[in-house]
């Protein structure tokens, strides 16, 4: 699970850079704000790559791809692109959860038959 929620919540990290980007361009909107918004955000994705496993990980997780959702009201195409991302985060965890079970499964397998050999 970790390894596919971590892939996405780079691509997030990107993909809010590029926001930031676009969203520089509002006039009403101060460069500073722009950054500060978009940098918070960025750490965020980027420290929940390492928090992912720990308690509260993955509810930061979905706190994450609201504000990209959200973010929407700022930059339109964010509302689109927010819910991508939001797929490909329940995706990650769904099929995430799935193979770590597999895995455990085939561990447990594989100890089996090294004891009973």
């Amino acid at each position: 699970m970790r390894t596919l929620c971590a892939s996405t919540l780079i691509g997030e990290f990107f993909v809010l850079g590029f926001a930031g980007l676009v969203a520089m361009k509002d006039p009403e909107l101060g460069m500073g704000t722009v950054w500060a918004v978009c940098g918070v955000l960025m750490g965020v994705s980027l420290l929940l790559c390492g928090m992912i496993t720990r308690p509260g990980g993955v509810q930061l997780g979905w706190a994450l791809q609201i504000a990209l959702v959200l973010s929407g009201f700022v930059v339109p195409v964010m509302f689109f692109l927010g819910a991508v991302f939001a797929g490909l985060w329940w995706a990650s965890l769904h099929f995430g959860r799935k193979i770590d079970e597999a895995k455990a499964r085939w561990a447990a397998q594989n100890e089996a038959g090294a004891s009973s050999a």
